[in-house]
């Protein structure tokens, strides 16, 4: 998409990963070379983010924007939390998970009740849209965008809302989805005031026994974000990347290009 600086990837805070389409063979290396270096007709600035490269795309690109005759500058800008399932039962998985949480779990369990959604319904989302009001997070900006898309995974089927509720009141809530073999977790919030019932571990435990055990599920994606608690429920952590490419024989990448040298010099790195 266009940007006020050049171009940059049609991705937001929402996105996983972003990618080029096509198949992974010589011929579409060469299709890759040849847009990098028409691309250099469009703008004198392209920033691509966030790139996976457990399937190559950053590497790829990389090569295929300097072989374009691209300054290109690649920096890690963030990481994903995976849970590869391998064949595990929810018990098993289970047994893994650090000690404390497991005995938070064991003791605040009983005090909420869980109910998962598989299709969009608009009370629940309305608990949703009250508790995240009531967090610790701040206001979504686009939550239009975020309604329209679990409108869409609800229609599909793909949808996977849970509500925790104490004593009938909705205290707890996430959002995720599954699609093919990946669930992935978009949004978790809880009110303030439940904190102390851990209602977000019970949710989370319901939800990860749901897509394990009855959505047969292979791999569960946590998206972005380097957030400790993450590490107790998944299993690894892959890199997410940044690819700043500048165009130096346009004056107008000249003040970002020499910003982008400044930065690498005092990480002790030379340019690519």
């Amino acid at each position: 998409m266009r940007t006020g600086d050049g171009l940059a990837s049609l991705a937001n805070w929402f996105s996983f990963t972003w990618r080029p389409l096509g198949r992974e063979d010589e011929w579409v290396d060469e299709l890759l070379v040849a847009l990098a270096t028409d691309l250099r007709t469009q703008a004198s600035q392209i920033i691509m983010s966030p790139l996976p490269d457990e399937d190559g795309s950053a590497t790829r690109l990389e090569h295929s924007f300097r072989k374009g005759g691209w300054i290109v500058f690649r920096e890690h800008c963030d990481e994903n939390h995976i849970l590869p399932v391998e064949g595990r039962s929810f018990a098993e998985y289970w047994s893994y998970r650090p000690g404390k949480m497991r005995t938070t779990f064991k003791r605040k369990a009983k005090k909420v009740d869980v109910e998962i959604f598989t299709r969009f319904e608009e009370a629940a989302w309305s608990a949703y849209r009250s508790i995240y009001a009531e967090s610790w997070k701040p206001e979504e900006e686009r939550a239009d965008l975020l309604e329209d898309f679990a409108r869409a995974e609800g229609a599909a089927g793909r949808i996977r809302l849970g509500i925790a509720r104490a004593d009938g009141v909705p205290v707890a809530a996430q959002f995720w989805t599954v699609e093919g073999d990946t669930a992935y977790i978009h949004k978790l919030a809880h009110i303030k005031a439940a904190k102390p019932l851990s209602a977000g571990t019970t949710l989370s435990a319901a939800l990860f026994e749901h897509v394990i055990d009855t959505d047969k599920v292979d791999l569960v994606d946590f998206g972005t974000g380097s957030d400790a608690y993450k590490r107790d429920w998944m299993e690894r952590n892959r890199p997410r990347y940044r690819l700043t490419c500048l165009d130096w024989r346009q004056p107008k990448a000249w003040f970002p290009l020499a910003k982008a040298l400044a930065r690498r010099l005092a990480r002790g790195r030379a340019p690519g």
